[in-house]
């Protein structure tokens, strides 16, 4: 990777008049602080038994909301947060997210309660949320045009390599240390990032005008996500009747009608729909929905399968899941290359296609007894090679055609999505597979949902145009 960073870098020298002097410093550390924050979202994945060994009185369905507290809020967070970074500064938006997400991983640590980790965990995604928009738009503007498609798929590789690696270095950190040090581990990457970032980054373009929050739309959209989220995690629970949940699953439609409503009419609203205008961007989005919710599906139901079905133990289980996720990192640098020239619509289907199969191979081939090497490395690999095409091409296919003044909103929009997805495939696989004994037969209806949602984001990507003109 450091190769091409510098034959970048000696073949094109021209940087924006606006950029930082050091473009590849700047990319380092906005992009170390977004490693952090898709690595807190994933690691819990390997760490949802230990929790539910150290909190003995709550419930599955509870215990998924340190995931989903997480993740609701900080998809609900993300759309104001690039608003406030292009209002406020990106530069300062960005250290103060970091510096909020540092402190509420220290207090996640220390949380003695589930209740008391789960406050600490909206603290935590509104750190995060304020940081990821921001971030990408210090990482675009110390680029040249020409280069954005490398840099920005490289910064979606970094993220997605964090998300994909987080689940074994989780099983690793929980079992060796518990789960405390999934959140400590943030402590000292952060605070590198920050005491960089002071003297580092600077700010390329002029904070544009400031306006209020939306706090209407931004609890209309909470509510919506929340509402279904709660509805499909809780939809075989003895406690909720079929008629509550159905109540709860249909306050969460109203909900998401209602912004968009709420959206279309208000004279400031949380999300300006005139970002949809363009095709592309609609469409990347929606594959970004779909292809989110399959994602978290994938390594959530890894776990369940290899330590409820073939028994292996956390550390086992982290290590088989590892050599999927290292295929992520290069798979996103030969795209970013490419898609500079060819656009990202090939790799976007085609990685699509390529993480189905991989969905198909987990369908068919694993059987109750363990054979790694032939049963599982295959699909595995298919989707690491899936994901490297798919979600560095989804970050930067969303921003491609926007304007600059809109980039922190469109691309928090965009993570914002995608993070709705992750809600809802944790809803999911919870709802499938969290009862107390799994059978194999149990994992057919999520391998299914898998295969069509990764088609479904094949077919979404079909209409995206990015080709440079």
């Amino acid at each position: 990777m450091t190769s091409i960073i510098k034959s970048e870098l000696l073949t094109k020298s021209q940087a924006p008049a606006a950029a930082t002097a050091s473009p590849w410093r700047a990319f380092w550390i906005a992009s170390s602080a977004v490693f952090l924050v898709s690595l807190d979202a994933t690691m819990l994945f390997a760490a949802f038994d230990a929790l539910r060994q150290s909190f003995t009185g709550s419930s599955t369905a509870t215990l998924s909301w340190v995931l989903n507290a997480y993740t609701v809020v900080y998809a609900a967070m993300l759309i104001p947060a690039g608003g406030l970074a292009d209002a406020h500064g990106r530069k300062r938006v960005f250290r103060l997210g970091l510096a909020v997400f540092i402190a509420a991983s220290v207090a996640c640590g220390l949380a003695p309660s589930v209740e008391g980790l789960i406050a600490a965990r909206v603290v935590q995604a509104v750190g995060a949320a304020l940081l990821t928009p921001a971030s990408m738009s210090i990482v675009l503007a110390a680029f040249p045009v020409e280069r954005r498609a490398l840099v920005i798929s490289l910064w979606g590789a970094v993220g997605g390599l964090a998300a994909a690696v987080g689940p074994s270095l989780g099983s690793w950190v929980t079992a060796d240390f518990g789960w405390p040090w999934a959140f400590y581990i943030n402590v000292p990457v952060g605070l590198w990032a920050l005491w960089q970032s002071r003297s580092r980054i600077e700010e390329a373009v002029k904070p544009v005008q400031r306006r209020r929050v939306d706090v209407v739309g931004l609890l209309l959209l909470m509510a919506a996500v929340g509402a279904v989220a709660l509805a499909i995690v809780e939809s075989g629970s003895p406690a909720w009747s079929r008629a509550q949940i159905g109540a709860v699953a249909a306050g969460g439609l109203l909900a998401g009608v209602a912004f968009v409503l709420w959206a279309r009419f208000h004279t400031a609203p949380l999300l300006d729909l005139s970002l949809f205008a363009h095709a592309t961007y609609r469409y990347v989005n929606a594959a970004t929905l779909a292809f989110g919710t399959a994602f978290s599906m994938m390594f959530l139901g890894f776990f369940f399968f290899m330590t409820g079905i073939w028994h292996y133990t956390l550390p086992q289980a982290g290590l088989a899941v590892t050599p999927g996720p290292l295929l992520v990192m290069p798979t996103a640098i030969i795209t970013g290359r490419l898609a500079g020239r060819l656009g990202h619509r090939p790799f976007l289907v085609g990685g699509s296609l390529l993480y189905a199969c991989s969905g198909l191979w987990m369908l068919l081939v694993p059987c109750t007894e363990p054979d790694y090497l032939r049963h599982w490395l295959p699909g595995l690999l298919m989707s690491g090679v899936g994901v490297g095409l798919v979600l560095p091409s989804l970050s930067g296919a969303a921003v491609s055609r926007l304007p600059a003044e809109h980039y922190a909103v469109g691309a928090a929009f965009n993570q914002a999505t995608r993070q709705i997805g992750g809600v809802l495939g944790v809803a999911i696989t919870v709802g499938l597979l969290g009862h107390a004994s799994l059978t194999r037969t149990d994992f057919n209806a999520l391998y299914g949902l898998h295969i069509g949602l990764a088609v479904l984001t094949a077919l979404l990507c079909l209409p995206v145009s990015t080709r440079p003109r």
